[in-house]
């Protein structure tokens, strides 16, 4: 049931919302380059490796594309069925743990809780590692906590939970590297202080984990350091890894407290239950699932909150942690100040996302959007409101239940109805779409390659025309109409693309203008799209 709601919250969008910048269209084209290429080791983005992050969600992408659709087709939802399936599995998994300590029921809405909050349904429809890493980090502490319920009067963990343990870490490595084995070691090791006992470490059966872990994630770091004669690892861990521990890396820095502050928004509409989630956590400590869900939550967001580089989306292997902590405040009577003061977060934050719903219109819709902010507006304010009134009525599982179904149905209205239709946001859908329509795609196999685009560099346009898009000046604009193929001009290269095109003695017709925002960069931009004009002289042969 818990993956069912997931699945519901994450699906709407994973359909509607077009390929997104930066992250998201440079793992699916490097993906949509693996499939071309079939070099399932080396990692690539156009010419250019990419050495920041492991193969595994390559591989998971590659195995939907080749099963649902192809390389060629670039349909960006077929790159995005693994992290939905990843917060399906989170969902699951936080369920399955949440119910050695708190009950079915509670298990159930914890995992439910865990599937719509805002962050995680909203990974669950990008096509990049987190959703997938969440579920795969959430699996290996889920069966790390049915071993420690079962030697703490739990219920029995089964013959299963070393094995899907250790499953959880191997892939969640494969996925990212060292965050999911760190998120578990940091969770033991507090256990381990809190109990002053670790006997019951020897359940998880290290040898044979050990190698688990090696043979499913070794071969490919083998390959790896072989095609690339270790540049892999040179490149990821001090090109990538080294500098997020240093400072700020890419302008991300932010003091500690950051996803904190964040977290009634990010968690939304979970957060009409952390006021009770924290009273639990201060008052309940010494019981098993709580004390477990503290050892996981704890040392992870306070290893994030020391980071000096620092995105939203970091904290989130913990945040099944604050839903059974949450769980656990549902099975004992919630008092009044924690239950207002759960309304008050939930109806303020409901408010503001609501709010920043017709905020989005403003910045960047018609006055005909109305008809699809006006639901979505109210759903989310909804979710607060609602959960927020039935909580201070004292039914906190009906208050869970309706923020639930109403978050969940904001959220999709949000990014399936309304996101879509915001224009200047969808710059390279939206040249995608005008190119196709004069039959200037190269796939429609009319119009030479490549494409050459000058003054606009975004992934989702690469992923958009191919990978032999060519990312250039307004020279080799000029050059690519006197060869008779399509340019993309950006109006501040407009000049200089009709200076290089004299030189050419090439003539170019406007096929179309797309304006809108490149929202990676905050610049707003012109999109001219060319072809050769009727006349235009031939290119000699080379």
């Amino acid at each position: 049931m818990a993956a069912l709601v997931a699945f519901a919250a994450g699906l709407p969008g994973l359909l509607a919302v077009p390929p997104l910048d930066r992250d998201e269209a440079r793992f699916a084209q490097a993906t949509a380059q693996m499939l071309e290429s079939r070099d399932f080791v080396v990692i690539r983005y156009q010419d250019q490796p990419r050495f920041k992050k492991p193969v595994g969600i390559h591989w998971l992408q590659a195995a939907s594309v080749s099963l649902v659709s192809s390389p060629e087709a670039r349909e960006i939802w077929a790159y995005r069925i693994p992290s939905l399936l990843g917060a399906m599995l989170a969902a699951a998994a936080c369920a399955w743990g949440a119910a050695a300590f708190f009950g079915a029921p509670g298990g159930m809405l914890a995992g439910a809780m865990l599937g719509t909050t805002f962050l995680l349904s909203t990974e669950a429809l990008i096509a990049k590692t987190d959703a997938a890493l969440c579920g795969t980090t959430t699996l290996a502490l889920a069966a790390l906590a049915r071993i420690y319920a079962e030697t703490h009067d739990g219920p029995p963990a089964g013959k299963r939970a070393w094995l899907l343990f250790w499953l959880g870490m191997a892939f969640a490595t494969l996925i990212k590297g060292p965050i999911g084995p760190m998120v578990a070691g940091l969770t033991i090791l507090a256990l381990i202080v809190l109990d002053r006992q670790a006997a019951w470490l020897g359940r998880l059966n290290w040898a044979w984990g050990l190698i688990l872990l090696i043979a499913i994630v070794g071969p490919w770091a083998g390959a790896v350091t072989v095609a690339t004669d270790g540049g892999f690892w040179s490149a990821a861990i001090g090109g990538d890894l080294a500098p997020k521990l240093a400072g700020g890396q890419e302008t991300h820095g932010a003091p500690p407290g950051y996803h904190a502050l964040l977290a009634p928004l990010l968690m939304f509409p979970m957060t009409l239950m952390l006021p009770a989630a924290a009273v639990s956590a201060w008052t309940r400590w010494r019981e098993p699932g709580v004390r477990f869900a503290l050892a996981w939550l704890v040392p992870t967001w306070i290893v994030f909150e020391a980071l000096p580089t620092k995105l939203v989306h970091y904290t989130l292997p913990a945040y099944g942690a604050v839903a059974w902590l949450a769980a656990a405040a549902l099975t004992a009577p919630i008092g009044g100040k924690t239950r207002w003061t759960g309304a008050a977060l939930a109806g303020v934050f409901g408010l503001l996302l609501a709010g920043g719903v017709f905020y989005l219109v403003k910045l960047y819709g018609e006055a005909s959007d109305m008809v699809f902010a006006i639901p979505t507006a109210l759903l989310l304010a909804g979710a607060g409101l609602a959960g927020g009134y039935l909580l201070v009525r004292r039914a906190p599982p009906l208050a869970v239940a309706a923020a639930v179904g109403l978050g969940l149905a904001g959220h999709a209205a949000l990014a399936a109805g309304l996101a879509p239709r915001l224009g200047p946001l969808w710059l390279s859908s939206r040249v995608e779409k005008a190119m196709a329509k004069a039959q200037l795609l190269p796939q429609q196999g009319i119009a030479d390659a490549p494409v050459t685009v000058a003054g606009y560099a975004e992934p989702s346009l690469v992923f958009a025309l191919g990978t032999p898009t060519e990312l250039a000046g307004p020279d080799d604009a000029a050059q690519a109409i006197y060869e008779h193929r399509p340019a993309v001009v950006e109006q501040r290269q407009q000049a200089a693309f009709e200076k290089a095109l004299s030189v050419y003695r090439a003539k170019a017709h406007l096929v179309a203008a797309v304006k809108g925002l490149d929202y990676s960069d905050g610049k707003t931009m012109t999109l001219n799209i060319y072809e050769a004009a009727a006349g235009s002289p031939e290119a000699p042969d080379p």
